[in-house]
């Protein structure tokens, strides 16, 4: 895989580019009272490289990362993406079952943990003997790191004082391999080139107009394809990323003020939860230049209110998915001002992507105006579903890739999305496939059948609805709740219950007929 001649396109090769920024702060970490500049962290990216290749890992090796998001997270991505290693990031919010099914399936021998998860890999190390497991205990303020691990990160990285930057990788060589949630009921590794990622940065220049010397604050998940903007974006322009371990409405608006920060990205419901924070104060965001929001439709009442809070911000909205390194289409601070019915688009494809819209069934394309399936093409694809030849093979024909996701064009080439072929809920910014959902509830003995729709929801934008064929009187929807909280993370968790003797409407071949449900408890569901 890492045949292929060298190019530009390959991080490392972005990564050396920004020594000219020397002394401007690059990096800084809040939570652990941590600020270096550029010259600072290309030293301690170098020696993250260092160790990393200590432990015997090769930049064909996949690291698994388990951690909210600190200033060691974003060394640790570009370290590898550099040409330590695969990086593997882990989402927190899993299950136990799932972080094992996702350590199996990339054949992780090593893994870097922040202390508060060393109890849940200790619990899991039964089933995941080959596992070497490195405690991130390397700053000031870093949670008690007295806790079950084979080596300290701190150790590691103190022996690699002088260390250089790893040889420069192939571009088609893979950098990143992210799970996804998973329309067969199992995640699906994507992997990601040396190539995809670094066009996707440089795509992005223009795309929000980034100007030099930008303060973006980081509170997105780090295992999100989206937690990109911290790691790789402001690079080119030395932009200087702060970084947050979790998402706090409030401390959130504090920090904007205090840091003046120029950029934030967000999805809807972070934003909401924002401007209705108690202590929310107008004067908190004025320092903001742009606002990159995506991941589920933004209410025009919301629009309206950040356009009052923070008047001197540009909008940007992104459409995209973890199989193109981010962004698909954009809709641009320029659409935002000229606003309009385009608003209630994705927007137009970004830089360098083509898009089609095909018959999901015939894929051929389907006429002007038409609803049909998106098709993307672009250098910054995914190469392929780690190990499931026969999934890539179904999703990536003759250099294109087929999303599932259903929209129409107008004429002047905006997007508008009008539905999903997978039958996925994007419940606060978080995709959730039913089928998962579905596959967790159905192994409870009581169930008969389930289903799982989104329905609208003030703050989450959806939330996750079972309809469960049970006998009401032998389980409750506490006890289905407490048994698919045992094998699925907590956001897939379904927040609504319907439990029913009556069976669940299907189609003549035996297929549940969702549009049938969804209008069934659309108007009113108790929660």
């Amino acid at each position: 895989m890492h045949k292929g001649k060298s190019g530009e396109l390959n991080f490392g090769r972005l990564l050396r580019s920004v020594s000219r920024f020397g002394d401007l702060e690059a990096v800084v970490d809040l939570e652990r009272e941590y600020r270096s500049t550029y010259r600072e962290h290309l030293d301690r990216v170098a020696q993250m490289a260092a160790a990393l290749s200590s432990l015997g890992l090769t930049p064909a090796d996949n690291l698994a990362v388990l951690s909210d998001a600190s200033h060691t997270y974003v060394e640790l991505w570009r370290a590898c993406c550099a040409g330590a290693a695969i990086i593997n990031p882990i989402n927190t919010r899993l299950a136990e079952p799932e972080i094992v099914d996702i350590l199996t399936d990339a054949e992780s021998t090593a893994i870097v943990i922040d202390p508060a998860y060393a109890a849940t890999i200790d619990r899991l190390r039964g089933q995941l003997p080959r596992l070497h497991t490195v405690v991130l205990d390397d700053t000031a303020g870093s949670a008690n790191s007295d806790v079950p691990h084979d080596a300290k990160l701190s150790e590691l990285l103190a022996a690699q004082a002088g260390a250089k930057l790893p040889a420069e990788p192939s571009p088609d060589a893979p950098a990143v391999l992210m799970y996804t949630g998973g329309t067969t009921g199992r995640s699906k590794g994507v992997v990601l080139s040396q190539r995809a990622i670094t066009l996707s940065c440089y795509r992005m220049q223009p795309i929000v107009d980034l100007g030099e010397r930008q303060s973006y604050l980081s509170f997105m998940p780090m295992f999100h394809v989206g937690a990109s903007s911290s790691w790789s974006f402001y690079l080119p322009a030395g932009g200087r990323t702060v970084v947050l371990p979790t998402f706090e409405p409030g401390r959130v608006n504090r920090v904007i003020e205090s840091e003046q920060i120029t950029a934030i990205g967000a999805v809807p419901t972070m934003l909401t939860m924002m401007l209705d924070h108690q202590d929310f104060r107008l004067a908190m965001l004025q320092s903001l230049q742009l606002i990159v929001y995506g991941a589920a439709p933004m209410p025009p009442e919301l629009l309206a209110r950040l356009q009052e809070a923070a008047p001197n911000a540009g909008l940007h909205q992104a459409y995209g998915m973890t199989e193109i390194c981010g962004v698909a289409t954009a809709l641009t601070q320029a659409d935002h001002r000229r606003g309009g019915t385009q608003l209630q688009s994705v927007g137009r494809p970004a830089l360098g992507v083509a898009l089609e819209l095909r018959d999901p069934t015939t894929a051929e394309p389907t006429a002007a105006g038409e609803v049909g399936e998106i098709w993307l093409s672009s250098d910054s694809l995914l190469t392929e579903y780690w190990k499931r030849p026969t999934q890539t093979a179904d999703s990536l024909i003759d250099g294109w890739y087929r999303t599932g996701d259903a929209a129409r064009l107008d004429d002047a080439g905006y997007v508008y999305l009008a539905d999903r072929v997978k039958d996925m809920v994007v419940s606060g910014g978080e995709n959730v496939y039913s089928l998962e959902v579905e596959n967790a509830i159905a192994s409870h003995d009581q169930v008969i059948a389930a289903a799982v729709i989104g329905l609208e929801d003030p703050q989450w934008g959806e939330r996750v609805h079972a309809i469960v064929q049970c006998d009401p009187s032998a389980v409750s929807a506490a006890e289905l709740d407490a048994h698919v909280r045992t094998l699925i993370a907590g956001y897939k968790t379904p927040k609504s219950w319907t439990l029913q003797s009556e069976e669940l409407p299907r189609s003549a071949v035996g297929k549940v007929l969702k549009r049938v449900l969804r209008e069934q408890h659309r108007p009113s569901v108790a929660t």
